[in-house]
């Protein structure tokens, strides 16, 4: 198996795209995977390299990044080191980000190109990352299959209100606390003013509604980060799409950070296994088995 590891990938917003390449060394065409981290997330969090692996030896190419202000830096890419990079994020910088990869994977003189099917792109989005896959996934057509893992159907219901909200305006940064760090992360009101100006493009309801390509959504039944009633809006809206309900799982299907295990977490093991097989169903099957 081939993996290489924190590949730098330039970003449109002067910040680098740090990326993970996972892939059977044999020289043939194989379909792609991009993986896009959640909120607080990041490329290596928990059992993601196992999973990697994991598709990697199931014949994929298997693509999982930082995005550029997720916090991170390229020299230490599993730390908030970078708080303010994290303050100034927003949602249209992850989807330029996602395209950035996209479209470096495409390029003609990619240097693993003969190993890419380029007409067998699959994106998986977890949690926030799910609803930019989704929104990406109705924008770019190079995209084959959508799988989303605990993803938010909404973005704009996620912000503050009233008095909460004209308090982040006045100070102009808000803060949230990273449980597992304990570390202060700021949110800068711009992330609340992009959201506004791009209100239309950053609809989910509106992005699923507009898929023209097969959605698998997974969601844990015990998920208390993001309800279980937005898997049930997105399976709704989704015109192709099939739901898959975890019994029992939490947001992140049982994993943790670190991950010191061999294997996965009983129910992501679960999710995986359903995953691949709807992606190796022929699309034609699933628009008959699950479209409107």
């Amino acid at each position: 198996m081939e993996i290489k590891k924190n590949l730098i990938i330039e970003g449109k917003h002067g910040k680098p795209i740090v990326a993970d390449l996972f892939f059977d060394s044999e020289k043939k065409p194989k379909p792609v995977v991009i993986f896009c981290h959640g909120y607080k997330g990041f490329k290596d969090w928990g059992s993601w390299n196992l999973m990697a692996e994991w598709f990697a030896r199931k014949g994929y190419f298997f693509v999982k990044f930082n995005f550029s202000h997720n916090g991170t830096t390229p020299d230490n890419p599993t730390e908030f080191l970078n708080i303010e990079a994290f303050g100034d994020n927003n949602y249209t910088k992850e989807l330029d980000d996602l395209q950035s990869v996209i479209d470096y994977l495409l390029l003609p003189d990619f240097k693993y190109l003969e190993h890419l099917d380029v007409t067998d792109i699959n994106l998986i989005g977890h949690s926030r990352g799910g609803g930019i896959t989704i929104i990406k996934a109705a924008e770019e057509k190079r995209i084959t299959n959508l799988i989303t893992f605990a993803s938010v159907s909404d973005f704009g219901s996620r912000f503050p209100k009233e008095k909460e909200l004209e308090a982040w305006k006045k100070k102009g940064v808000q803060y949230i606390t990273n449980t597992r760090t304990k570390q202060q992360l700021p949110h800068h009101f711009q992330f609340y003013t992009n959201f506004k100006e791009n209100e239309e493009r950053l609809n989910i309801q509106k992005a699923a509604k507009k898929l023209e390509i097969p959605h698998l959504i997974v969601h844990g039944s015990s998920d208390t980060s993001v309800s279980i009633a937005d898997a049930g809006n997105l399976f709704e809206w989704s015109p192709t799409s099939k739901l898959l309900l975890v019994e029992n799982a939490d947001h992140v299907f049982g994993m943790k950070h670190p991950w010191d295990e061999e294997d996965f977490s009983k129910n992501f093991k679960y999710v995986l296994d359903n995953t691949l097989e709807f992606m190796e169903t022929d699309d034609q099957d699933l628009i008959d088995a699950y479209g409107d």
